[in-house]
């Protein structure tokens, strides 16, 4: 019957909204699939918006973006058993215990730590309750603060972790190498690294970097698994100034028009995805009174729920 804009009064007028309304009297009389059909019409539009612009993304992607380094997430690291812990910034200390341990601790600068004759630099979390400390290997790349994108190894351009371990693998500990890392002002430049000796293999050339695994948990983290496109730790520079613009412009739309397809189809009175579970409900049961009392239930609840979030979200500006 019309169609228009709105939004939402409950919270936030930024809440933007659209609608469609249908004539209820002619849609009553239609049969319950035909009803169905209709009511999940604009979900699907929705679904289909999203993989049309996700293979626009991955063409675009293609076109607009070349693999051109690595990024490493951490620097190499152990975790030491306290107990083992020789020294402290030069300071020796004898069957160390937690609450020793973090008091000999230098609290504005980096910390040396000695344990079991290997050398230690810098201190991150405890684990296993107290009984062990992570720390970072005195290692190249946490000593000179080696900023996390790579792009080149003596002038050999760098597009993987397999080419960083080969090209690493001509040269021996101790020797000096030039790496062109990407600052954080996006320019790029040659910093001076000289090898250190890997601690399982004292020949072997070592660098002190890492890359762990961030896999996302549950049915998201999956999702994200198998629809990703980018190789991980791989650097990819934009071919042209708007090129990240377009990108994130592009996975806006994805994200949007996925959002919008499941609040659509959300078992509230407001949504088409209201009358949708009372027609299901109807149909399964063939009681009127119980599809009623279910959609009045789901359409609260959610409410509840919403207000609920709502809730903590501004106790915690307090």
């Amino acid at each position: 019957k019309s169609t228009g804009f709105g939004f939402f009064p409950f919270f936030l007028p930024i809440f933007l909204a659209a609608f469609v309304e249908l004539d209820e009297k002619v849609m009553a009389k239609k049969k319950k699939f035909s009803q169905l059909a209709i009511l999940s019409a604009g979900t699907f539009a929705n679904l289909l918006t999203a993989i049309l612009f996700f293979g626009v993304l991955l063409i675009f992607f293609s076109l607009a973006f070349t693999p051109s380094g690595i990024i490493f997430n951490e620097f190499a690291y152990a975790p030491v058993a306290i107990s083992t812990i020789s020294s402290v910034n030069g300071i020796s200390i004898e069957n160390p215990n937690f609450e020793e341990f973090v008091s000999s601790l230098n609290k504005t600068g980096s910390n040396k730590v000695e344990a079991e004759g290997t050398k230690y630099i810098g201190v991150g979390f405890s684990t296993n309750n107290n009984e062990y400390v992570k720390l970072y290997h005195d290692a190249p790349a946490i000593n000179a603060n080696l900023e996390r994108i790579i792009l080149k190894v003596n002038g050999v351009k760098i597009k993987s972790i397999d080419d960083l371990q080969k090209e690493l693998l001509k040269y021996s500990p101790g020797e000096k190498i030039s790496l062109n890392v990407l600052g954080n002002d996006g320019s790029d430049y040659n910093k001076d690294i000289v090898l250190g000796e890997n601690p399982k293999d004292k020949n072997l050339p070592w660098l002190g970097i890492g890359f762990s695994n961030q896999v996302r948990p549950g049915i998201i983290g999956k999702a994200y698994s198998t629809l990703a496109f980018k190789d991980p730790y791989v650097y990819y520079k934009p071919s042209f100034g708007a090129s990240e613009f377009i990108y994130y412009l592009l996975w806006w739309t994805i994200l949007i028009s996925i959002s919008v397809a499941l609040i659509n189809m959300l078992p509230v009175g407001i949504f088409d995805g209201g009358r949708f579970f009372y027609l299901t409900v109807l149909g399964i049961t063939k009681s009127e009174k119980m599809a009623k009392n279910l959609f009045a239930f789901s359409t609260y609840f959610i409410l509840f729920l919403l207000f609920l979030l709502m809730s903590f979200w501004v106790i915690s500006f307090f």
